[in-house]
């Protein structure tokens, strides 16, 4: 018993020594997937499955430059410039810029009318997959509760986080978050060029360095809206400083950008991207980084061309921004709408040839989505609900399509030429899922006409299968068909299905 008692004694003492002994604390240390660097970007997955599949997105120009509701949103700008209509009508309307600046607009962005979850509702009835804001645009007001800027949504105008409401409300209903930004031509820089023997100052910023001006003013607060700040303190603080915080605070599932990269230093964008694709893997998420300039690696992020688009299929997925007007991206006075048609088409050529469209719409100030914008979102959703299976989720077919009109070549630079495309019954676009080949036909060509798909004739389509059955999306009606060495040929039904466009559902 006594032995016993002693063992036991000496046990817990020994326990007790070691337990006030100090503990050797192992730090498990947190590896990154990710480096700042190409090579190690390149690993990840640029187009998701996910990406892929949503074919439709939409964002939307919304700020302070939607109070002037002139011009378009570079109204913050051009209203510095003599000579321009937009420095006349603020001359008119508001006085002299020296003496109403843009930070004057400020107090007039209240959003009033804004409900996160009516436009997320809006998105959903219109078909997206994902949505989401322009985060920040060139002017420097950012649409989030930040930190860094004292010029966000949260201190000044609204006094909402824009862009924590809205994620909330479109994460939600199941859709994926996007934040855009254009916010690298904020930074005031200046360079001189010589022509004709003449040394010309060049603005490049998006707010002018003109003497007596508020963009020029000493007022620390004031500078953080007009870029009026060291190149490298801006580039780190502001540019990527303002990222860091979306991706921290929202999480988005897309992060695009306007053009302009190319003036951010290689190694920031290279950080950028590490963080953004590290924080995206700790939290078990596939993202996707968009570029509309040479300004990223292809195997690193998504090519974006502005208002226009492939006349070729692609083989790596893309992207198109694109607005619902004919004019200005944000909302105007005068602002021209598109018929819900003209949109949906464009839809259906980009996903033809393995594009994804991000659309944009232009809510008037008080948050108010103007109903001929929201019409088109609802004739578009409207179809999509019905015809979805040929979109959705599915991929290019051996070639995108047919007929006879083209689009022109180029980028932006053409979006006039774009802007003029107009198609017809007679265009055709193909896509596959599902095993099935979906016929999308860009009109209604009309009751009981033979209508030739040249796309299945025998010298074209060398994978040749045996043709189960062919339906008409939405009709009950048999369609009568017959492939020949010259194509598939069809015979419509006795009675229009839609007006927009028809999908003929061919099983192989």
């Amino acid at each position: 018993m006594i032995r016993n008692f002693l063992l036991l004694f000496l046990a817990v003492a020994v326990t007790s020594a070691c337990s006030n002994a100090p503990k050797k604390v192992i730090e498990e240390k947190k590896v990154s997937k990710y480096e700042a660097s190409w090579e190690s970007l390149a690993q990840h997955n640029e187009a998701p499955d996910w990406f892929q599949d949503a074919k439709l997105g939409i964002y939307f120009h919304w700020g302070v430059y939607s109070v002037p509701a002139f011009g378009s949103e570079w109204y913050p700008s051009r209203m510095h410039y003599e000579g321009n209509k937009e420095y006349a009508h603020h001359l008119e309307k508001y006085g002299h810029p020296s003496e109403f600046g843009y930070h004057n607009f400020v107090p007039m962005f209240k959003a009033e009318n804004f409900d996160a979850d009516q436009w997320a509702d809006l998105f959903e009835k219109a078909g997206a997959r994902f949505a989401g804001p322009v985060a920040e645009h060139h002017d420097g007001f950012s649409m989030w509760d930040s930190e860094i800027t004292p010029w966000n949504a949260v201190d000044e105008g609204p006094h909402k986080d824009i862009t924590g409401l809205l994620q909330k409300s479109i994460t939600d209903r199941g859709m994926k978050f996007i934040t855009t930004f254009h916010h690298a031509r904020n930074l005031q820089e200046v360079d001189t060029i010589v022509k004709d023997g003449e040394e010309i100052v060049r603005q490049l910023g998006h707010y002018p360095r003109f003497e007596n001006m508020p963009t020029v003013s000493e007022d620390e607060k004031l500078k953080y809206l007009y870029g009026n700040i060291p190149s490298e303190q801006w580039y780190k603080e502001v540019w990527f400083g303002k990222l860091k915080e979306v991706i921290d605070k929202y999480q988005p599932d897309i992060i695009w950008f306007d053009s302009w990269l190319d003036r951010v230093p290689e190694n920031l964008r290279q950080e950028f991207c590490a963080y953004y694709l590290n924080e995206a893997d700790r939290l078990g998420k596939e993202v996707v980084i968009v570029r509309k300039q040479e300004d990223l690696p292809l195997d690193v992020s998504v090519d974006d061309l502005e208002k226009s688009r492939k006349n070729v299929l692609e083989k790596k997925s893309w992207m198109t921004d694109e607005t619902v007007s004919t004019g200005s991206w944000c909302y105007t006075d005068n602002l021209k709408i598109k018929p819900a048609a003209d949109v949906l088409h464009v839809l259906i050529d980009i996903v033809s040839k393995n594009g994804v469209l991000l659309l944009n719409i232009s809510p008037m100030a008080d948050g108010t989505i103007p109903a001929d914008q929201q019409d088109v979102l609802l004739k578009m959703g409207a179809w999509l609900e019905k015809y979805g299976e040929a979109i959705y989720g599915s991929r290019p077919w051996y070639t995108f399509g047919e007929g006879p009109t083209k689009e022109p070549e180029g980028h932006f630079k053409n979006h006039q030429a774009f802007l003029k495309v107009k198609y017809s019954a007679k265009d055709i676009r193909y896509t596959t899922n599902n095993g099935n080949i979906y016929v999308t036909i860009l009109g209604w060509p009309g009751e009981n006409q033979e209508v030739l798909f040249e796309a299945f004739s025998k010298s074209d389509w060398t994978e040749i299968k045996a043709i189960k059955n062919v339906t008409l999306l939405g009709c009950d009606e048999k369609i009568d068909y017959e492939l020949t060495d010259k194509g598939l040929t069809i015979i419509t039904p006795v009675k229009a299905v839609d007006s927009m466009a028809v999908v003929f559902k061919v099983e192989v």
